[in-house]
């Protein structure tokens, strides 16, 4: 299974990041429309409000804006409400879909002044398409390579001025030419609990649904810090409260529909609770090597890698340490078992004196 294959997986679950067919349709009706409505990140939000009422008394395009974080957090929402402010049109493509520099030179060449062009998953452009982009943003301007060998000649195209918008989940494969050349970069964090309820709040009258603040709140703590996630787990939970409630969504019903998806309290669902059992039962809260892990789960070890690992290190479940994976106490007490005397609270080390 390669990265692509891991990352469909991660699609395919109900607290995967990733955005599937049925989730970009609902995000699209739901999406805010201004930084006023957008809930969250108070200081991208308002560094961004900043910079684009400054560009506005200008009358200026706005400075090229970098995007970085997790999948989920309103990379994507961020770019529509900048080219929103600025009252400009929004060119939407992604990094994959540019593995020539004729294909960035085609965008490019068709923009219309002031035009906002998101570039999702920036990180993932091709070499040559990326070294186009520093003189484009930098000076407005491509050279278009006509011919092949020593008859080639560069046709230099003038651009009008445009907005970059890049997105990234992994800002650390960027090369330094291409971070320096954006005017403003911000990392996108993970969503409080409180943002997340508000997020629900706003999202059940956006979709008509009746929703009690108890049962936002067992929605918000159970989606991973990231409004996406907020966003399908209130959907399930609407179809779980009109099929076997009166349509309202309690405590109670959230927990009850919830636990029929199979996703617990903390937000892990069944890929995570596999891995920390065979972690904690099997192999005595390790250290044990990914591979072996991942054959114990009956997973691929990118699946276990890319997947799962992710959300339980960030939670404290699971640490990655040179021998290999290791449980950490709160591993052991979130699925209710006693770890063996002979582990060492918090480092996972065999304790040599049997202490």
């Amino acid at each position: 299974m390669n990265r692509d294959e891991a990352t469909d997986t991660a699609a395919e679950r109900l607290v995967g990041p990733a955005a599937d067919g049925e989730d970009q349709a609902v995000e699209a009706a739901l999406r805010p429309k201004d930084l006023g409505e957008f809930i969250g990140q108070e200081k991208v939000r308002e560094q961004l409000d900043l910079v684009l009422r400054a560009a506005r008394a200008r009358g200026a395009t706005a400075d090229h804006v970098l995007l970085s974080g997790a999948p989920g957090l309103g990379k994507t929402t961020l770019s529509m409400i900048i080219a929103a402010e600025m009252g400009a049109p929004i060119r939407i493509t992604s990094g994959p879909a540019i593995q020539h520099a004729g294909d960035l030179a085609a965008i490019l060449s068709s923009l219309q002044e002031g035009e906002v062009l998101f570039l999702d998953e920036i990180h993932r452009m091709s070499r040559p398409a990326e070294e186009m982009l520093y003189m484009a943003m930098e000076d407005f301007r491509v050279d278009v390579i006509v011919g092949k060998g020593p008859g080639a000649t560069a046709i230099p195209l003038e651009l009008p001025p445009f907005t970059l918008v890049g997105a990234t989940t992994r800002a650390g494969l960027l090369p330094p030419p291409l971070r320096d050349r954006f005017g403003f970069t911000a990392h996108m964090e993970f969503y409080e609990p409180t943002e997340l309820e508000r997020v629900v709040h706003r999202s059940a009258r956006l979709l008509d649904v009746e929703l009690d603040s108890h049962g936002a709140g067992e929605i918000a703590g159970r989606s991973r810090g990231t409004p996406r996630i907020a966003n399908r787990l209130l959907r399930r939970v609407r179809d779980y409260a009109q099929v076997k409630a009166d349509g309202v969504i309690t405590r109670e019903i959230a927990a009850a529909a919830l636990a029929v998806y199979e996703v617990d309290a903390r937000g892990l669902d069944r890929l995570d609770r596999a891995v920390l059992q065979a972690l904690l039962k099997l192999f005595g809260g390790g250290p044990v090597g990914l591979s072996t892990l991942a054959v114990a789960v009956g997973e691929e070890r990118e699946t276990v890698e890319e997947v799962a690992e992710p959300f339980l290190v960030r939670e404290g479940l699971l640490a990655r340490t040179p021998r290999g994976r290791v449980a950490t106490p709160a591993a052991w007490d979130h699925l209710g078992l006693t770890p063996p005397r002979s582990t060492v609270a918090g480092n996972g080390q065999q304790d040599l004196f049997g202490a």
